[in-house]
C-alpha cells in the first residue's frame, strides 16, 4: 500500500490498568506529558493542566507541531491520550511508548489517523475555484 502525503499524524491512545496514584497526580502527569513532547522532538509552546474534584486530570501540551492531550480517570485506572503532530520530524510513537511506561499501563489500544491528506485538500481547493 502506498502511503499518501499527509500534513499530520494523530495517535488516539487508550491506556488501561494504569497506576491510579500517577493518574491522580496533576504535577506528575504534566511533567510526563512535557517530557513526552521533548523526547518526540516537538517544540513546546505552552502547557495547561486541570485537576478535577475528587480526582482526575485533563491537560494539553501545545506544541508548534500541534498538541498532546490527556484525560485521566484514576477510579478506572484509565487514561485517554491524543498525540497530534504535523510534519515529518516529530516522533509520536516514541512519546506513546514513553507514556505507556510512565503511566504504568498494562495494556494500550492505539488508533492512528492520517490528518490532512494532501490529495484530498487539493481536490477540495479545485472545487472552490
Amino acid at each position: 500500500m502506498i502511503k499518501q502525503k499527509q500534513l499530520g499524524n494523530h495517535l488516539l491512545i487508550e491506556y488501561y490498568d494504569c497506576d491510579s496514584e500517577v493518574l491522580k497526580n496533576t504535577s506528575l502527569i504534566e511533567k510526563h506529558m512535557i517530557e513526552a513532547a521533548k523526547i518526540a522532538q516537538a517544540t513546546i509552546v505552552e502547557s495547561v493542566f486541570h485537576t478535577f474534584s475528587p480526582w482526575g486530570v485533563s491537560g494539553v501540551v501545545v506544541i508548534e507541531e500541534s498538541h498532546l492531550t490527556i484525560h485521566t480517570w484514576p477510579e478506572y485506572k484509565y487514561a485517554a491520550v491524543d498525540l497530534f503532530t504535523c510534519g515529518n520530524t516529530i516522533k509520536p510513537w516514541v512519546a506513546f511508548k514513553f507514556l505507556e511506561g510512565k503511566l504504568k499501563a498494562k495494556r494500550a489500544d492505539l488508533t492512528e489517523i492520517s490528518r490532512g491528506i494532501v490529495d484530498r485538500i487539493l481536490e477540495d481547493n479545485k472545487n472552490l475555484l
